[in-house]
């Protein structure tokens, strides 16, 4: 299993909202499990086309022990578990939301025309 090679020094709050929903796939999850609400593993990769399964786990690790999102495994054969996300998690979503408004305003594609929509949060051009 992995283990950091040197320990988190989180100076400022920013620091530690960068390392919280930072990165290229924390944002995506937090997206798409507040757009579904609840998701499965497999759903989740499904959905998120080109992730691994080792970094899949690591991320999800990453946030449910940063308590972003939650998870619930369930008593049953198949086993089965779920991930949503926490209220810490959901309070996150209005700020990748303005980012995503920052963003569409101000990124363009190389044929100039702007992003039209986030991956899986509700922001969408023109909003």
């Amino acid at each position: 299993m992995y283990e950091r090679k040197t320990s988190i020094d989180i100076k400022c709050p920013l620091e530690y909202g960068m390392d919280v929903f930072g990165g290229k796939w924390k944002s995506r999850v937090i997206c798409l499990l507040n757009q579904k609400k609840k998701l499965r593993y497999g759903e989740l990769k499904n959905t998120l086309a080109n992730i691994t399964d080792t970094v899949l786990a690591l991320t999800l690790k990453e946030m449910t022990e940063s308590g972003i999102v939650e998870r619930i495994q369930y008593n049953e054969i198949p086993p089965r578990v779920e991930y949503s996300l926490s209220e810490k998690g959901q309070s996150i979503v209005p700020v990748l939301e303005n980012i995503c408004k920052w963003a569409g305003f101000y990124y363009k594609n190389t044929d100039e025309t702007r992003l039209s929509i986030c991956y899986g949060c509700n922001y969408s051009k023109g909003e």
